[in-house]
């Protein structure tokens, strides 16, 4: 008997506690559909030491730009995009969202207060569960991993570090990361601490993209390939799941196909300027491969594989925003 009223008094204690409470919420919040990216507003934006895109955080102030919804709710739900099922509209409605955060609060906060924001302004509501899904399994080719053993190893990201010049900062879903782009020869590095660090380089006679991974474990770039392919669209929308049972880290690298990850991201709604070539050249139509051929090249492939995955259930959302 002493049991089961010391059970039904906590029972009613945190019933109490609970009651009346609602989620962290911004003080105040704008909310405007994105205006187009053009390469003139990128770099401006790249030049004036902020990212064009993305989300930019701190105690008082939270900046999500240039982002759709499936994005948002990423940065608000701490899901990646393939644990999202929705309308497919929900990845091309892009949106600006510039808003206050209340005194006393910290960046931990923000991703509670943009749930509250979406379900307040788009009408959200969601619901949780575990269900099969299609992934690709990264395993070893046929004829063996053809990888480099980095000599370094990765650092963790340290958000008090000043930033260095042409550096710029951005926070991602899965933690802080440090960027830096250089216009000039139309490179950019992405230093995503113990993830790793992913490079980019524009090669326009070939009309390719370099993509050079370095000190990043088999599962973290598995992680960072999910990523990659999701903001341009490639892979299906899958995880890339790692099942090498390969150890350490290692560096890689492989050529993509600029045309190819263009069309990708205009699937996606985001509109990439062509790369202009030099008179005359001539592009190589060999050069540059798919997402298969690419792991092919390092002696990886991937494999459609069956996994029950963590899923965020959009039950409902608006297309269009509540008025600010």
């Amino acid at each position: 008997m002493r049991t089961n009223l010391k059970t039904f008094l906590i029972g009613l204690v945190l019933t109490i506690t609970a009651y009346g409470q609602s989620k962290r919420a911004f003080e105040v919040a704008t909310v405007k559909p994105s205006p187009p990216m053009d390469r003139a507003k990128m770099i401006a934006s790249i030049q004036s030491g902020k990212m064009p895109y993305g989300a930019d955080i701190n105690n008082s102030r939270a900046e999500y730009t240039y982002l759709d919804l499936k994005s948002l709710l990423t940065y608000a739900y701490g899901v990646n995009s393939y644990q999202i099922s929705g309308p497919d509209w929900m990845a091309t409605t892009r949106f600006d969202i510039v808003a206050k955060m209340p005194e006393g609060s910290v960046k931990a906060d923000a991703p509670e207060m943009l749930q509250s924001l979406l379900e307040e302004r788009f009408r959200l509501t969601t619901h949780h569960a575990r269900v099969e899904h299609q992934v690709f399994a990264l395993v070893a080719g046929k004829g063996g991993p053809k990888l480099k053993p980095s000599a370094e190893k990765p650092v963790a990201i340290d958000e008090n570090e000043p930033l260095k010049p042409g550096e710029t900062k951005m926070d991602g879903p899965d933690g802080p990361a440090r960027v830096k782009v250089d216009i000039a020869n139309g490179s950019s590095v992405i230093d995503m601490g113990l993830k790793g660090r992913m490079s980019y380089k524009v090669a326009p006679a070939s009309q390719t993209l370099r993509v050079e991974f370095s000190m990043t474990t088999m599962s973290g770039f598995a992680d960072m390939l999910t990523q990659l392919f999701a903001q341009i669209g490639g892979g299906g929308g899958r995880q890339i799941v790692d099942m090498t049972e390969i150890k350490g880290n290692y560096d890689a690298s492989f050529d993509l196909s600029l045309p190819d990850i263009m069309a990708m991201a205009a699937a996606q709604g985001i509109e990439i300027p062509p790369v202009p070539t030099s008179p005359g050249a001539a592009v190589d139509p060999d050069r540059g491969s798919s997402l298969a051929e690419a792991m092919h090249s390092i002696g990886l492939k991937l494999e459609s594989r069956k996994a029950m995955v963590d899923q965020l259930i959009v039950d409902h959302i608006e297309k269009t925003p509540v008025a600010n």
